[in-house]
């Protein structure tokens, strides 16, 4: 379908029609996220939004275009959002369908603005795959930051993945719209626009081979054993399971011949630290002179934290790190006494209105073990909490209790982007999560060893040693923000200067 015949299609149909087309290939394109992978389709869904984008009579069409793909997008790769709230159905379950709808067309906005922006600018296919990933940018910072689902976490799956030791997350996203503008091209039998865009794709597949080796486990490498003891959100909390959990960890930690480290998940203890003294003295015996790391609550006068602790070979509190990257409406509330009047609260608040953010990211001593920077569940999603620290670990360690994200897409999509950390970092990974996926994941992004989603048990598995420093870890987002601001502006003006002028007088 040529443009000219597209574009009087488009405009031809209501508004509510667009909307509709540009919501299902948004829906579409998110079926290339975790779990299920299908990226191809992501490339197709994303080909016919540019065809959409592309025939727009102007700026503010594209804009609701933008808005109704990014609704249809964020509503299928976030359908999982609804799950903390369905924990407790009789007191939060209401909220569950609210918080989607506000979610996906909250994060449409974004969309919807750099689709306008782009067509405004008068840009092509660079600008508009340029625009619309410094959108992504903007949506993973202002406001704390949510850059969960990204277009480029597609390709997390794929080989392209070790590109993100050179750019990051966002040139994964670059390349992903970049394809799927250059499949609409190819529709429109435009060989040489669209070939360019497929080309630069199946070389950059073909580069990865030449990028570097990642370093495999050696003889003397350490064993670390993962703890995943299963416990249902519903029950986490509850009295009369309490003992029962704790004792599944106990006797997983006692099992077998001791590794070098033994790692619990997030909040693992059923009390506050402050309260947990036999409790850490029985995990010590249990643990026969391996450390343990451990997820725990602990209280400060009015204030609560959710913390690591790392308990060394004798069982003395060697580290204590306090999470700094909370969860919004989830362990804090924003305006938290405005809104505690009407009942809005944090799901997995401990008192007053949440948690209290910890100082920030830093790399702990871990005895033999090394250097570890820890992150605590959703601080995991954040390429920037892990560049924040000072020094350079010798591995990621993080802890989660993904029981709030259910079973059907959340917990593999945070998995995704664990792997996506240590592809950036080029640092390995232990994580160990309450319901699943525990994993060790190698310098590349790559899984060596897991326990599978939604079963209790524990791994024991060898910890792969890090690569040198990447590019990204030395230079961070500032390249790739640069490199798209003079994709989002510099193509456009030439079109613009390329337009034949009026002659005046």
């Amino acid at each position: 379908m040529p443009d000219s015949a597209a574009r009087r299609w488009l405009a031809s149909r209501r508004l509510w029609v667009q909307l509709c087309v540009a919501a299902a290939l948004g829906a579409l394109a998110a079926l290339g996220q975790a779990p299920l992978d299908l990226w191809p389709l992501t490339l197709l869904a994303f080909a016919g939004l540019y065809g959409c984008y592309a025939a727009s009579p102007g700026w503010r069409r594209a804009t609701w275009l933008g808005l109704g793909g990014g609704a249809g997008y964020f509503a299928v790769a976030l359908s999982w959002i609804i799950e903390p709230f369905l924990i407790d159905v009789a007191r939060h379950g209401w909220m569950a369908p609210f918080a989607l709808l506000f979610s996906a067309f909250g994060f449409a906005l974004f969309w919807a603005g750099a689709m306008g922006l782009a067509r405004r600018l008068g840009g092509g296919a660079v600008t508009w795959a340029a625009v619309l990933t410094l959108s992504e940018a903007l949506r993973g910072w202002l406001w704390t930051g949510f850059p969960w689902a990204q277009p480029g976490h597609v390709l997390i799956p794929t080989p392209l993945l070790h590109w993100a030791a050179v750019g990051g997350a966002l040139p994964l996203t670059l390349l992903v719209l970049l394809a799927g503008a250059s499949l609409w091209h190819l529709a429109l039998g435009r060989r040489v626009a669209g070939g360019a865009g497929v080309a630069l794709f199946a070389a950059l597949f073909a580069i990865v081979p030449h990028l570097g080796e990642v370093p495999a486990a050696g003889p003397d490498a350490p064993t670390i054993r993962l703890v995943q003891p299963n416990v249902p959100q519903q029950q986490k909390w509850d009295p009369a399971h309490m003992q029962a959990h704790f004792d599944r960890q106990m006797r997983y930690t006692s099992a077998d011949a001791p590794p070098d480290l033994i790692v619990w998940p997030e909040t693992a203890l059923p009390t506050l630290l402050d309260h947990a003294g036999e409790l850490l003295d029985a995990i010590a015996d249990a643990a026969r002179g391996a450390p343990v790391v451990l997820g725990v609550q602990r209280a400060e006068g009015a204030r609560y934290y959710n913390s690591l602790l790392l308990l060394d070979g004798q069982g003395r509190e060697a580290a204590l790190y306090d999470k700094h990257h909370l969860v919004p409406f989830g362990e804090y509330v924003p305006f938290g006494d405005l809104l505690g009047r009407i009942g809005i609260r944090g799901l997995a608040q401990q008192g007053g209105f949440g948690y209290s953010p910890g100082p920030g990211a830093q790399v702990i001593d871990m005895g033999a073990m090394g250097k570890a920077l820890p992150l605590i569940c959703y601080e995991g999603v954040f390429a920037r909490d892990v560049a924040a620290a000072e020094g350079r670990a010798d591995y990621l360690l993080l802890i989660t209790n993904d029981a709030w994200f259910g079973k059907v897409s959340g917990p593999f999509q945070h998995l995704a982007q664990a792997r996506l950390r240590s592809a950036e970092q080029g640092l390995p990974m232990i994580r160990a999560a309450n319901t699943g996926i525990s994993a060790i994941i190698d310098a590349g992004g790559r899984i060596t060893a897991e326990i599978p989603l939604g079963e209790a048990g524990y791994l024991d598995a060898v910890l792969p040693p890090p690569a040198p420093p990447t590019i990204y870890a030395r230079s961070g987002d500032l390249p790739a923000l640069a490199i798209l601001a003079f994709l989002a502006l510099v193509p456009a003006a030439l079109r613009r200067r390329r337009k034949p002028r009026v002659a005046r007088g």
